[in-house]
């Protein structure tokens, strides 16, 4: 790939918003917000989101602890989705020392596919710990209990799903799980987990 194709997309990441370090948890780490419906999976270069990530992302963190704030609402997999092993090969991409410094992932409005995937498949992908330290977040709620709402920029949509799910439960992913970091997951009286039947990557 050229030099300009490389510029290109990084330009297309940036201006996207995909990836931006912005605010604090409440335990006073910066956060890597990571919006997955603005990722451009079916045209962009995995090389070139590796470049970017080393020349934009990486350097500003790896002086500290941090955590990464992924929004999974309205990802699609046809268009948002890099694929398995596009990912595998960016995160093997990350430095040692900034996988080190990552010390929470608050996984937001996490599918019911995703959920099944990374509890298949998460502790075989992800060396170094990644999975232990996910935590799925099913609410804008419960998700201002872990991070401080008033620095960090939440989309639009996000905000609409998220009343949908109020007002329409059966829309919710998970009911019940036996992750054993779920932030939020609402109890029922029933000792079997409930799922909604809505396909969503």
């Amino acid at each position: 790939m050229s030099c300009d194709s490389f510029q290109l997309d990084s330009e297309v990441i940036r201006k996207l918003g995909v990836f931006k370090i912005q605010g604090r948890d409440k335990r006073g780490r910066s956060i890597l917000r990571v919006v997955g419906k603005f990722f451009p999976g079916r045209i962009l270069n995995v090389d070139a989101l590796k470049k970017y990530l080393e020349s934009e992302i990486f350097p500003k963190l790896e002086k500290k602890p941090f955590a990464v704030l992924y929004v999974h609402t309205d990802v699609e997999r046809g268009e948002n989705f890099p694929g398995i092993s596009a990912l595998r090969s960016v995160y093997d991409a990350i430095p040692v020392n900034i996988r080190e410094n990552l010390e929470a992932v608050y996984f937001l409005h996490p599918g019911l596919q995703a959920r099944l995937f990374l509890a298949t498949f998460g502790r075989l992908m992800f060396s170094g710990g990644l999975y232990g330290k996910l935590r799925y977040v099913s609410r804008l709620d419960y998700l201002w209990d872990h991070v401080r709402r008033t620095e960090i920029d939440v989309p639009d949509f996000v905000y609409d799903h998220d009343e949908d799910l109020e007002y329409r439960p059966m829309m919710d992913y998970g009911l019940e799980s036996d992750h054993p970091r779920v932030y939020g997951a609402p109890a029922v009286d029933s000792p079997a987990p409930m799922y909604s039947m809505r396909c969503i990557s």
